[in-house]
């Protein structure tokens, strides 16, 4: 077993002027040392594309979780899909990485744009083994994964971008390549990768896309582990323990809330030295205590990070308030969003008598939802998450 793990990402826009996305992307783990991407583009666009997507992806990402052949998958398709009026076809183009122990991965190609790898952030061109299911070309590869190598998988719509506008004949691949190998040196994490890449074709659609465009990046690093720790146990006897058990964990630790500041300063037997400068006008100072990487203030700061997070998984529209401010809740969500890969809360049950006052949204149970929802959010970025209450 290595300490290697898959970071994915996707983002998709739509066909100008359509609601609905034709392409689609779907991710099952079968079992902890499994996982199946599917990245699938619906003939045409709008409604029908995007039902053909979703169910051809929903069946592939399925079938093969359990086991079942390409070749089942193929037919299963072929046989459930209905056949397009126009086209006489019933079905959609696939692509499908098929990650195994975080060791090798299968990657089986059908009409989409060949996936790109970059391996030590240049192109690395891997072998492909043609097949013939039920009358398609596949392609198959298998590659011994190492630490560091990215998986770029694309609609049509991503090398279509700027027909006629910027260029003659699209974004050529080459061009693709060259313009993924700059950025994926930068450290960006695999969401900010697919988003990064599907922001520029929509440039070079004009802000007006002529087809769907997706683009899902799988980026293999090592694991990193991290340690939350947010507000004070119930019981005031079981501070020492919770302490120990936080300090103890591998990885960086950060702090939030200024009484669960003060314990971990006790336990530490450290002086606590807050900042008096506001690095943003919203979001409360920071503080410094040895032994600690990061201690900010609790509920106002960790609900900043919520919304992030949760913009993270759609537009990923506020990257850019994130990833270079230098307040509590921009440094969190570094940590936690680009850094962890397995995350540890410790979270404490007690009451802050601050927190009753009417006047102010804020009590007891906001501060355990924020834990689950934002639990629930790392959770879809792919980190594994362990919450422990005291």
């Amino acid at each position: 077993m290595n300490d290697l793990c898959a970071e994915i990402g996707y983002k998709s826009i739509n066909h100008y002027g359509e609601q609905l996305c034709g392409d689609h992307v779907d991710i099952v783990e079968p079992s902890s040392d499994s996982t199946v991407i599917v990245l699938s583009d619906g003939l045409g666009s709008g409604v029908k594309a995007s039902i053909l997507s979703t169910l051809t992806s929903k069946i592939i990402s399925t079938m093969l979780a359990e086991g079942l052949s390409l070749e089942d998958c193929v037919k299963t398709i072929a046989d459930t899909l209905p056949v397009c009026a126009v086209r006489g076809v019933a079905y959609s183009t696939f692509t499908i990485v098929h990650l195994r122990n975080n060791q090798t991965a299968e990657l089986i190609q059908y009409d989409n744009p060949h996936v790109i790898m970059l391996r030590n952030d240049s192109n690395y061109n891997y072998d492909k083994t043609e097949s013939n299911i039920g009358g398609k070309k596949i392609f198959r590869s298998v590659i011994k994964l190492q630490e560091g190598d990215t998986f770029i998988a694309m609609s049509d719509g991503c090398p279509h971008a700027g027909i006629g506008t910027a260029f003659n004949f699209g974004w050529k691949r080459e061009e693709i390549i060259e313009f993924m190998e700059a950025l994926v040196q930068g450290g960006y994490t695999a969401k900010t990768l697919a988003t990064m890449l599907v922001d520029e074709c929509n440039k070079l659609y004009g802000n007006k896309p002529g087809d769907d465009a997706t683009a899902c990046v799988v980026k293999i690093r090592r694991r990193v582990p991290m340690n939350m720790l947010f507000g004070p146990p119930a019981n005031r006897d079981d501070a020492n323990r919770m302490m120990a058990l936080f300090f103890a964990k591998e990885g960086k630790h950060i702090v939030c809330g200024g009484t669960t500041a003060s314990i971990a300063a006790k336990y530490l037997n450290k002086p606590l030295r807050p900042s008096l400068s506001f690095e943003s006008s919203n979001i409360p100072p920071t503080a410094e205590l040895d032994g600690v990487d990061l201690v900010t203030e609790g509920v106002i700061t960790v609900s900043r990070v919520l919304e992030y997070a949760k913009d993270y998984l759609a537009e990923n529209k506020y990257h850019e308030h994130w990833s270079f401010k230098k307040d509590g809740a921009a440094m969190i969500s570094r940590l936690l969003f680009e850094e962890a890969t397995d995350i540890s809360f410790y979270v404490g049950r007690a009451i802050n008598p601050a927190h009753q006052n009417p006047d102010l949204p804020i009590n007891f149970n906001i501060k355990m939802n924020l834990v689950e929802e934002l639990s629930a959010c790392l959770k879809k970025m792919g980190k594994r998450i362990k919450v422990s209450y005291f």
